[in-house]
């Protein structure tokens, strides 16, 4: 209800409703939460700055309390609590908050671990230098000035800003319905940003950045790609995600640590290193032996120690998935034009910014021209009152008082009020002939100065040199190098690439010890050689499985009890020979009683593929490749296995291929893969061989007649024989004898299909290594024992073959 002439008028609540809302909002958004486009300000910000230049307080004077500051303006422009101005004015001097700080402060301003600015009372502050450059000119009319909210005095609605606040210091603000989050820039490549766009008129958003990259926040660290900031640079909107920068060192003993030197932009260094604790405690993060914060006034250093077997790569890029050490950033660039909230792109604030300029320079210039013209007046009847010095002298002698003479002069001499004054008030050694000169040398310069000041306003490209001009001036004095690296696209860089692409040979110990070693640690000997060696495993431990594979592939490991687990190749830690390696455990989620039955590399492109599974019971599986694509780190069902079965061996094929078995007694079955049909991950399979009493599956290959098998007995025996000695067979048959096994050879270890080019590793359950080239290995018939391969000693044998295909050339042996 309202009173109208003592009428009580009704009004619709909703109405009222909604027009006081919208008024509110409205309020909200323009005095408090958004930026003007042309200085980069909120009004808070704009009057402690106006404030602080009216106290006097410049860059070359003392500090003055903080508590002084916030109480005027409180008391002439802002009327709001004093903890809203006193926080606005923290920010400003917070070298982790604003980019290029406004304010000087001196004490304790707070710091990037949360903590709060010491009170007011205890805290001084005064304009920074670049401050200065905010509210220069605004003295000469170069912008609008306001009443305040008492109307008892005038505030700026707008600084001058000679360099593009917005975009260099961004801006932050929630508003009724909005919200603005415009990141900071370095100073330098805005400045050649609008520098461009002058020079440039018709320069596209690709154009400019060129010069303008990117965000540059005052915490530096790393942005991961540009599509976010060409995005938000095209439509005002976008996301860019911010990376930690961190390094890894090498302790002594062997261990490693990461040091974390930036964070992104407004993350709570504290709360970063809380979350990292509480990670590593739920054991999400793993490897972790020790975290603390060693940061000094000198800079930041987060130290997180790693375990001895952890690989550092792996847990940074843990801590970068699962912690602010990697952050969004999101772009929302609103602000007030002509008092109206807009989403703005890179180009309108540009185009903004430089038509405040232009206004700011006309203003000034012809504030400076008025100023100049009086000056030229005055100038004028001075040389007219010396022109005529004895009648002036004359008149103002005889004159009772100074308004008679003033009359006298404008009369008998035809000037101005003004220029009769100054005549008056002009002192007696300006009579000297040489003050005369200079008087005439004033108003020549004068003269010359309004003629240049005239030239601007009459030519916008003689205004544009000045912004210019004025920008490089600026750019001189306060440009900085770029904080923040923008790196690669985060969408077309994978972990790998950052990791060189080479063969690498991974070991694992009956115990479940795992490691990663470079090809080349293995050198081709001569057949018959004594080996090197490879690991230093704990008591009675040895090396049960070996493969070559690449750093850029996934591992699948395949245990006994049926379950599948992916691994990346490089995530698996690299060792020194003689190291025993990292434990399994740490990198699988392997259940009580599994161990690692199968380990295959798989390309980074699935393709339709099938897995061939085996078991040491002659069971056989055929399963697409594609189903294990989404395998779990926690591993997925492979095959139903029965109690007293095991899974033995795994390959990859194509359609059309065939499988080759081979027991330890030394019999083999050959079929088609066709023969055995393609069942889902959860199915047992089907009989692939049927087995003599106390035998059981060592080996399963795809068969090809071009190639040999190759088979190798656990005393150290072995040979090769033509694959097309072995007929084609039915599935499920016992098979023909492809060895002759004795006491003096034992029983068969492995088998594997090779070509004269190849090599083959043999490995013993002491850990000795020894290369051959498969060249050097005798052919036999099927139904022979072979020849010495290694020399084993007596209680050795030997327990895994691996094979290295495209054989190199033989290098010499190195001792360790």
């Amino acid at each position: 209800m309202s009173e109208e002439n003592n009428k009580i008028v009704p009004i619709g609540i909703a109405d009222e409703m909604k027009k006081s809302y919208i008024d509110y909002a409205m309020s909200v958004i323009v005095g408090r939460a958004l930026p003007d486009v042309r200085d980069g300000l909120k009004p808070v910000h704009r009057r402690i700055l106006y404030a602080m230049s009216e106290l006097g307080l410049w860059p070359d004077k003392p500090h003055r309390k903080s508590a002084r500051i916030v109480g005027d303006v409180l008391g002439k422009y802002h009327p709001h609590g004093d903890s809203a101005v006193y926080d606005a004015m923290v920010r400003m001097a917070q070298d982790f908050s604003t980019r290029y700080l406004l304010v000087d402060g001196h004490g304790n301003f707070g710091s990037v671990d949360g903590d709060s600015a010491a009170a007011m009372r205890y805290t001084e502050a005064k304009l920074s230098k670049i401050a200065m450059e905010m509210i220069r000119d605004i003295q000469k009319e170069t912008v609008d000035f306001i009443l305040n909210f008492d109307e008892t005095l005038q505030e700026p609605a707008v600084l001058p800003s000679k360099y593009p606040n917005l975009l260099v210091n961004g801006s932050n603000g929630i508003a009724v319905g909005m919200a603005t989050s415009i990141p900071p820039h370095n100073l330098g490549e805005v400045i050649d940003g609008v520098i461009q766009l002058i020079d440039h008129p018709e320069a596209d958003i690709e154009e400019i950045m060129e010069s303008i990259q990117g965000p540059d926040f005052p915490t530096g660290a790393f942005i991961l790609g540009k599509q976010g900031i060409k995005e938000a640079y095209r439509t005002g909107r976008g996301k860019v995600r911010v990376r930690a920068k961190a390094s890894i060192e090498e302790m002594q003993k062997g261990k490693q640590q990461i040091i974390v030197t930036e964070i992104p932009y407004q993350v709570n260094k504290a709360r970063l290193i809380e979350k990292i604790a509480d990670l590593v405690r739920d054991k999400k993060i793993e490897g972790i032996s020790d975290l603390r914060d060693e940061s000094d006034r000198t800079g930041m250093r987060i130290v997180i120690e790693l375990k001895r077997d952890a690989n550092a790569n792996v847990v940074l890029n843990k801590l970068y998935k699962h912690t602010q050490m990697e952050d969004t950033f999101s772009i929302i660039m609103i602000a007030l034009v002509d008092g109206q909230p807009k989403v703005l792109n890179l180009m309108e604030m540009l185009g903004h910014y430089l038509e405040h300029q232009k206004d700011v320079i006309i203003r000034r210039t012809k504030f400076d021209l008025n100023k100049a013209e009086a000056k030229a007046h005055i100038l004028e009847g001075l040389k007219i009152a010396l022109d005529h010095l004895d009648a002036v002298i004359s008149l103002i002698r005889s004159s009772k008082t100074d308004q008679i003479a003033k009359d006298g002069l404008m009369e008998n001499f035809n000037l101005s009020e003004k220029q009769a004054q100054a005549i008056l008030d002009m002192r007696l050694r300006r009579l000297t002939g040489l003050e005369r000169e200079k008087i005439e040398e004033e108003y020549e310069e004068i003269i010359k100065l309004i003629k240049e000041l005239k030239e601007i306003l009459a030519s916008e490209q003689l205004i544009l040199n000045i912004i210019k001009d004025e920008l490089l001036e600026i750019k001189e004095k306060y440009n900085d190098k770029r904080r923040t690296e923008i790196e690669l696209n985060v969408e077309e860089i994978n972990i790998e690439d950052m990791i060189d692409e080479e063969d690498v040979v991974i070991t694992l110990t009956h115990f479940g010890y795992i490691k990663r070693l470079p090809i080349d640690t293995y050198k081709s000997q001569r057949r018959g050689g004594k080996g090197v060696a490879a690991v230093t495993t704990r008591e009675e431990d040895f090396v049960e499985k070996l493969i070559i594979t690449s750093t850029h592939d996934y591992l699948l490991f395949f245990t006994n009890k049926g379950r599948v687990y992916k691994l990346n190749v490089y995530e698996i830690p690299e060792a020194k020979r003689q190291a025993k390696g990292t434990a399994i455990v740490n990198l699988l989620q392997l259940e009580a009683n599994e161990q690692i039955a199968a380990t295959i590399p798989v390309g980074r492109e699935w393709e339709s593929q099938y897995l061939i599974m085996a078991t040491k019971k002659g069971i056989i599986k055929k399963t697409q490749l594609n189903q294990f694509e989404n395998t779990r780190r926690s591993g997925l069902i492979a095959i139903s296995i029965r109690e007293d079965d095991e899974l033995i061996g795994v390959r990859l094929t194509d359609t059309g291929e065939e499988i080759i078995m081979i027991t330890a007694k030394g019999m083999a079955i050959r079929f088609k893969e066709n023969d055995v049909r393609d069942m889902g991950r959860g199915a047992m399979g089907v009989k692939g061989i049927r087995l003599a009493e106390k035998d059981e599956v060592v080996a399963m290959e795809v068969a090809e007649d071009s190639k040999d098998l190759l088979v190798v007995s656990e005393k150290g025996f072995g040979k090769r024989t033509d694959l097309t000695q072995y007929r084609l067979q039915s599935r499920g048959g016992k098979g023909i004898k492809t060895y002759n096994t004795t006491a003096k050879s034992g029983l068969l270890v492995g088998a594997k299909i090779v070509t004269n080019e190849d090599d083959i590793l043999l490995i013993t359950n002491d850990g000795i290594v020894i290369r051959l080239n498969v060249d050097n290995v005798s052919k036999m018939g099927r139904n022979t024992k072979g020849v010495t391969l290694m020399r084993t000693d007596e209680n050795k044998s030997i327990v895994s073959i691996a094979q290295i295909p495209q054989h190199e050339e033989d290098e010499e042996i190195e001792e360790i």
